[in-house]
C-alpha cells in the first residue's frame, strides 16, 4: 500500500498545476452534486433554511479538529475584513442556493447556478487582472448555451429560479475572493471563517422555520455538511492552483452528475432540451 501511495503521489506532483486545479474542480464538482441530493431530500420535511444553518454549523464542526492539529496560530489573517466579507455573501448565496435546490429540479437548480461563469469572467478580469482568452470565452458560452436549452422549456420567471441567479451572482463573487484570500491564507483558514460565519446568520431564520429532525434525518445532514466541506475545500484548493477562468468551464461537470442524481433519486427524467444541454 506504501509503494502504490508514493506511485500516486508521484503521478500527482508531475501534474502542471493546471491539470491539478482541474483535478480538484472535478471532485468538487461531483461532491456538491452529492451535497444537493441530499439537501432536496431534507427538503421534503425540513426548511431549506434550517438545512442551510445545518449545512454552515456541521461544516464548521468539521474543519475544528484540522485547525487545532495545525494550531491556533494558523487562524491568524491580515485580511479579516475579507473574510467577513466573504462569509456573509457565502452565507447568503448558501441559503439561496439550498432554496433553489428544493423548489426546483435538482438538474434546472445546477444548470442555474452556472449562471455565475458569466458573472465570474468580467470579475476574474477587473479584480484579478486575468486574461480572457478567445478559447475562455467560447467554452464558457457554449457551456452557458447549454443552460439555457436545458431551463428553456421552463421559462418562466418563478421566485425560485430568480433566488437560484441570486445565488450564481453571490457565488461569483466569492470565487474572486477566495482567490484574493487563497494566495495569503490556508484553505482550512478561509472555510473556518466562511463556516462560522455562514452559520451565525443562517441560525435566525433556522430558529424561526425549526423542525425537529428525525435520528436519519441527522445522518443525512451529518453526510450533507461532510460532502460539502469536503467540496468546498477542493473548489478553494482548485482556484488557488489555477486560473478562475481556465476552471470555470469544468465546473459544468456538475450538470451530468445533478442529471444522474435527479433520474436515480428523484424520478427526474431529461427530456430532450435537457439532454441537448
Amino acid at each position: 500500500s506504501d509503494g502504490l501511495l508514493r506511485r500516486w503521489q508521484f503521478r500527482w506532483k508531475s501534474l502542471s498545476l493546471t491539470m491539478r486545479g482541474i483535478v480538484w474542480v472535478l471532485l468538487s464538482a461531483m461532491l456538491f452534486s452529492m451535497m444537493g441530493a441530499l439537501a432536496k431530500i431534507l427538503g421534503n420535511r425540513i426548511d431549506s433554511f434550517q438545512i442551510a444553518f445545518f449545512r454552515a454549523f456541521f461544516g464548521f464542526l468539521l474543519i475544528v479538529p484540522f485547525v487545532l492539529k495545525a494550531g491556533l496560530s494558523g487562524l491568524q489573517t491580515q485580511q479579516p475584513v475579507k473574510h467577513l466579507v466573504r462569509g456573509l455573501i457565502g452565507g447568503t448565496a448558501m441559503m439561496c442556493g439550498f432554496y433553489a435546490v428544493v423548489h426546483l429540479p435538482l438538474a434546472d437548480a445546477t444548470a442555474i447556478s452556472f449562471a455565475r461563469a458569466l458573472f465570474l469572467a468580467p470579475l476574474a478580469a477587473l479584480f484579478l487582472g486575468e486574461r480572457i482568452g478567445w478559447r475562455r470565452t467560447v467554452a464558457t458560452l457554449a457551456g452557458f448555451g447549454g443552460v439555457i436549452m436545458m431551463t428553456r422549456p421552463e421559462g418562466a420567471l418563478l421566485l425560485a429560479t430568480l433566488i437560484a441567479l441570486l445565488s450564481a451572482a453571490l457565488v461569483a463573487g466569492v470565487v474572486i475572493i477566495v482567490k484574493q484570500l487563497s494566495r495569503a491564507d490556508t484553505p482550512a483558514t478561509l472555510i473556518f471563517y466562511s463556516s462560522a460565519i455562514a452559520a451565525l446568520m443562517t441560525a435566525i431564520p433556522a430558529v424561526m422555520f425549526w423542525v425537529q429532525p428525525t435520528v436519519a434525518e441527522w445522518l443525512l445532514l451529518i453526510a450533507m455538511a461532510m460532502c460539502g466541506t469536503m467540496a468546498q475545500s477542493c473548489f478553494i484548493r482548485g482556484y488557488a492552483t489555477a486560473d478562475a477562468t481556465t476552471l470555470a468551464p469544468f465546473e459544468y461537470t456538475r450538470l451530468l452528475f445533478a442529471v444522474a442524481a435527479g433520474f436515480i433519486l428523484f424520478s427526474e427524467i431529461p427530456d430532450a432540451w435537457a439532454m441537448g444541454g
